[in-house]
C-alpha cells in the first residue's frame, strides 16, 4: 500500500500545476512590455507608435516598398498594416500610391520629412542600449537567439 501512496505522491508532483514564472512566453511578454514602454518614451520625441517605427525602419533601409513587402517584414497583415500607414501618411512622413505595373499593389514611399526623420531616429538605438544597461554584444547575441527561436515557432505554426 506503502508503494501506492508513493506512486501517487511521484505522478502528483510530475504532473503539477504550470508556474507563471516558469513560462517562456511571460518571460517574452513581460520582457516585450518593458521594452514598448521604454521605446514609447524614446519615440514621443519623434511623434511617432512602436509599429509606426518599425515601418519607418524598413523604409529608411529601402525606399518605396509595396505593402506586402513591409508587411513581410514585419510579420504583419494588410488589414493591420495599412490603418499605420494611413496614419504615417496624414503625419507626411510617407506617401502610398497605387503600382503602375499592378494596380492591385500600393507603394509606400518616404516623403522628405519621413527622410528627414532618419536623422532624429539614429539616437533612438542608443537610448535602447543605454535603458538596457547591456554591453551591444550581448545584444546581440540575445537577438540571436531570439530569432532562432521566432524561425523555429514560425515552422510549428
Amino acid at each position: 500500500m506503502e508503494t501506492m501512496e508513493a506512486n501517487d505522491t511521484s505522478t502528483k508532483q510530475a504532473k503539477r500545476t504550470p508556474v507563471l514564472d516558469d513560462q517562456l512566453c511571460f518571460a517574452l511578454y513581460s520582457t516585450g512590455l518593458a521594452m514598448n514602454k521604454v521605446y514609447r518614451k524614446l519615440l514621443r520625441k519623434l511623434d511617432l507608435t512602436y509599429p509606426q517605427y518599425l515601418v519607418m525602419l524598413v523604409l529608411w533601409e529601402k525606399d518605396e516598398q509595396t505593402v506586402s513587402e513591409i508587411g513581410a517584414r514585419l510579420f504583419l497583415d494588410s488589414a493591420t498594416l495599412t490603418p499605420l500607414l494611413k496614419r504615417l501618411e496624414a503625419a507626411g512622413l510617407v506617401s502610398r500610391t497605387r503600382s503602375a505595373a499592378d494596380e492591385r499593389q500600393v507603394v509606400v514611399a518616404l516623403s522628405p520629412a519621413g527622410r528627414a526623420m532618419e536623422q532624429e531616429a539614429a539616437a533612438i538605438y542608443d537610448g535602447v542600449l543605454c535603458a538596457t544597461a547591456c554591453a551591444p554584444s550581448d545584444l546581440a547575441a540575445i537577438k540571436s537567439q531570439l530569432d532562432m527561436l521566432r524561425g523555429k515557432l514560425a515552422d510549428h505554426t
